[in-house]
C-alpha cells in the first residue's frame, strides 16, 4: 500500500535521507569506476566517450552513464523505502530512460550533422533529416508522459483530470530535462544546477516524504561527481544531465498539483525558448553572484 504522509523533517527522516544521499554517492563512484574501466578496456568505446570541452581539452563522458545508473537506482531505493512503489517506478523509467536517449545523442551526434535547438531539429526534418537531437527530444517527451502516468494522481476529478494532470507531469519531467541540459555547457554548471535545485526538495518538509527521498539519492550521486566534473577530468553529457533533470522533474512533479505544475511548466517553456535567442552562458558571464557561482571550483 502506497503511502503519501506529509511529515516534518525529524531526526529520523533526516538520517535516512542523509543514508540515500550518501547510497547515490556510493553508487555514483563505484558506477564512474566501473564505467572508466569498461571504456578504458576498449580503445574503440574510449574514443566514441571522448569529446573536446570548451577549452580544448580530451575529456570523457563517462560519468553521465554512471550518474544516470547510481541516481535512478538511490532515487528508486528513496521512493520505495517511503512505501510508493508507484514513485519508485516512474522515478527508474524516467532517468533510465532520459539517460539512455541523452546517450544515444552523445555517441551518435558527433557523428552526424549537428543542429541545434528546436528550430535546428526541426529544419533538419524538413530537410528529410533525422537529427539524434530530435530523436532524443521525442524520446524523453514519451519518457516523461509514461513516468508521469505512474505518479499517483494528486487531483482524482475524472477522467479529463487526470489527463491534465499527466499531461502538466509529462511536461514538468522532460522540460527539466532538457532545461538541466541546457545548462550543461562548462564544467560542473549542470551538476551545480541540479544541487540547487535538488537539495531543498530532499531537505524540504512541507512537500511528501517520498517525492523528498526520491530527491536524496540523485542530491549525492551529483554532489559525489561534482569534483571531477570541475577539474575537467569528465563530463556528464546529455546522458547524465538530462537523467539528473528528469528525476528533479518527477520529484517536482510528484510533490506539486494543478497550480504548482503549470507553474513550473511555464518557467521550463520560458528558459527553453530564451535558449533559442540567447545565450546562458552570456547571461551568467555578464550577472554579478551566477558568475563567481558559476566558476566556483573550476580550473582558472
Amino acid at each position: 500500500m502506497r503511502r503519501d504522509i506529509r511529515t516534518s523533517a525529524g531526526p529520523g527522516v533526516l538520517v535516512r535521507r542523509l543514508l540515500l544521499a550518501g547510497m547515490g554517492a556510493g553508487l555514483a563512484r563505484a558506477a564512474l569506476s566501473a564505467a572508466a574501466s569498461t571504456a578504458a578496456a576498449s580503445t574503440g568505446r574510449a574514443a566514441r566517450l571522448e569529446r573536446t570541452n570548451y577549452r580544448g581539452r580530451s575529456v570523457s563522458l563517462v560519468a553521465g552513464p554512471a550518474l544516470a545508473a547510481a541516481a535512478s537506482l538511490s532515487a528508486g531505493a528513496g521512493a520505495a523505502v517511503e512505501g510508493n512503489r508507484e514513485l519508485a517506478a516512474a522515478a527508474l523509467v524516467a532517468s533510465l530512460g532520459a539517460g539512455a536517449v541523452g546517450l544515444y545523442d552523445d555517441v551518435v551526434g558527433p557523428r552526424t550533422a549537428q543542429a541545434k535547438g528546436f528550430r535546428g531539429h526541426l529544419g533538419a526534418l524538413r530537410a528529410g533529416r533525422v537529427s539524434s537531437g530530435l530523436v532524443k527530444v521525442v524520446g524523453i517527451g514519451a519518457v516523461g508522459l509514461v513516468a508521469a502516468a505512474m505518479l499517483p494522481s494528486r487531483r482524482p476529478h475524472g477522467r479529463l483530470g487526470r489527463i491534465v494532470d499527466v499531461a502538466l507531469g509529462a511536461g514538468v519531467i522532460a522540460g527539466t530535462a532538457n532545461v538541466v541540459n541546457l545548462l550543461d555547457l562548462r564544467p560542473g554548471r549542470a551538476l551545480k544546477a541540479g544541487l540547487i535545485v535538488g537539495v531543498p526538495l530532499a531537505a524540504s518538509s512541507a512537500s511528501s516524504a517520498t517525492a523528498a527521498a526520491a530527491a536524496a539519492g540523485p542530491v549525492g550521486a551529483a554532489a559525489a561527481l561534482l569534483v571531477d566534473d570541475l577539474d575537467e577530468r569528465v563530463m556528464i553529457g546529455d546522458s547524465g544531465a538530462n537523467a539528473l533533470g528528469a528525476l528533479l522533474g518527477v520529484a517536482l512533479a510528484a510533490r506539486t498539483g494543478l497550480f504548482g505544475r503549470t507553474a513550473l511548466l511555464a518557467g521550463l517553456g520560458a528558459l527553453t525558448a530564451a535558449s533559442e535567442k540567447v545565450s546562458f552562458t552570456a547571461v551568467i558571464d555578464a550577472t554579478p553572484g551566477l558568475r563567481e557561482l558559476d566558476r566556483l571550483g573550476r580550473r582558472a
